[in-house]
């Protein structure tokens, strides 16, 4: 090749390269902040999911879930009640901090203080289209209502499944009976504050779960281009239960089981939402419950794992809980975490995930990310207080100690439990005295060690002090230094 030719040859690359050069540089795109989805299980079982043990039906969604993020075993609900509970998983406070106890009824004049940030609201204020498809139970009327907390839309059941005028067999209650659910209305389900449809029947019941899987689907399609929020808090497995004609009978488990088979399918169709969308990568996954399961309603109730009690009580049967968190490419897969944990710490954890400011008010939550992370040297949370009732100081922790203070509760021990829908016994003042539990070593609370190690009592005796001056003790008849109050209308 002759010289001219490479010279000329050499100044056209250059010229090129130069052109490219010159041109405006593409700024790095911002990555899009992870969206959320936070199912919200009422009275599952710290053993009812194949993955922590449930026999006769499997959950092969929720434990491929856990196969690819983190399974908690030490993960605590902050109240083992409804109301009480969803307060405590919203605001990531105590829910005697903000005023919520016990399970609200329809028509409540209380509910949950719109002054309260909820991580709808933290997340609402960060550009997140925010939905929630379930049960919501923190107050009726329409002051309380989701639209009013931070959610965009919403689409559920104001709050319990049971809270209607229909008997345990689905029969309507009698004008005649002396039952407190005879004035009940027929649950509303509604769209915002709008009633779409009223459930009357054990076969409207059925729908529940593909209504609110629907509904959260079709929001995930909708918002696929844009952060967003996802609460789905399931009206089952509460009594009553049903499952739609798909899952009827498919469990060797009865209508139980059916229905965590369905449930286990909606999570299905979430994960396939999510990847049919291209959002896998970029979504953190959170499954938990609200409580423990109500055990005296025999096979319609779950299994509390071999904990003791169960829920409406603070033995760990009634607030150790599932907990799964997948984050693809964050959360190690299959790892299993003992540290613990509590639902309060979901909303510092999500603030910090999503980059959002905590909130104003102080809050009892502790950001768990290094633990999702996969630190498992890292210990957030140390303490915990089990508070019951209204205002009920009833147990405190330290780490894997336990302290059970003196106090009057429900019990289901010793008491036959019912059969396909029917209540048995649950006797709710038996009298629980002092006693000191070591949870590595006794998980069901059988052995008190108080007397073998008084420096351990002596030390959990000042942290339960320290929580009645914080949040006071109606045991004690203490008065909280720190608590605020609900909303409440005339």
């Amino acid at each position: 090749m002759k010289k001219t030719t490479i010279f000329a040859l050499s100044i056209f690359v250059i010229s090129i390269i130069s052109a490219f050069q010159l041109l405006p540089s593409k700024e790095p795109s911002k990555a899009t902040p992870p969206n959320i989805i936070l199912i919200f299980m009422d009275d599952l079982g710290y053993g009812d999911l194949s993955c922590y043990g449930a026999l006769q039906y499997r959950t092969p969604n929720l434990d491929r879930l856990a196969g690819e993020g983190i399974r908690f075993t030490n993960f605590l609900a902050a109240q083992a009640v409804c109301s009480a509970s969803r307060a405590a998983l919203l605001t990531g406070c105590y829910p005697n901090r903000v005023g919520i106890s016990g399970a609200l009824f329809p028509n409540a004049k209380v509910g949950l203080n719109p002054e309260e940030t909820t991580i709808a609201e933290l997340l609402k204020d960060k550009g997140y289209a925010t939905g929630m498809f379930g049960k919501w139970h923190l107050g009726d009327r329409p002051e309380f209502l989701p639209t009013r907390q931070g959610f965009d839309e919403y689409v559920g059941l104001p709050y319990s499944n049971d809270m209607w005028p229909v008997h345990y067999d689905g029969s309507p209650i009698s004008t005649t009976s002396d039952n407190r659910k005879k004035n009940f209305p027929f649950l509303p389900l509604l769209h915002n504050s709008d009633t779409l449809q009223e459930i009357k029947t054990l076969d409207d019941q059925a729908k529940l779960t593909g209504i609110y899987t629907e509904r959260a689907v079709n929001f995930i399609n909708r918002h696929k281009k844009s952060p967003f929020f996802v609460y789905l808090p399931h009206s089952m497995p509460h009594v009553p239960i049903a499952a739609s004609a798909k899952f009827k009978g498919k469990s060797k488990q009865g209508t139980y089981g059916d229905v965590l088979m369905e449930i286990d399918w909606s999570v299905g169709e979430i994960m396939k939402a999510l990847k049919e969308n291209g959002l896998d990568k970029n979504t953190v996954v959170i499954f938990t419950s609200d409580n423990g399961p109500w055990l005296n309603y025999g096979n319609h109730a779950g299994s509390s794992g071999g904990l003791r009690e169960g829920k409406g009580n603070s033995f760990e049967g009634g607030q150790r809980v599932p907990c799964i968190v997948r984050w693809k490419g964050i959360t190690p897969a299959g790892l299993v975490c003992n540290k613990l944990t509590s639902t309060i710490d979901l909303l510092p954890t999500i603030a910090h995930i999503c980059g959002t400011k905590l909130p104003a008010r102080p809050i009892d939550g502790v950001d768990i990310l290094p633990l999702l992370k996969g630190d498992m040297e890292a210990t957030p949370r140390r303490y915990f207080y089990y508070f019951y009732r209204r205002n009920n100081l009833e147990a405190v922790r330290r780490d894997d100690w336990k302290l059970v203070l003196p106090h009057e509760g429900r019990s289901y021990e010793g008491q036959a439990p019912g059969n396909d829908g029917f209540p048995g016994k649950a006797p709710e003042n038996i009298p629980f005295p002092l006693a000191l539990y070591d949870l590595r070593r006794d998980p069901a609370e059988r052995y008190d060690v108080k007397e073998t190690y008084p420096e351990i009592l002596a030390e959990l005796q000042k942290v339960a002090e320290e929580a009645r001056e914080d949040l006071g003790d109606d045991i004690t008849k203490r008065t909280g230094k720190n608590v605020r109050k609900s909303g409440m209308v005339q």
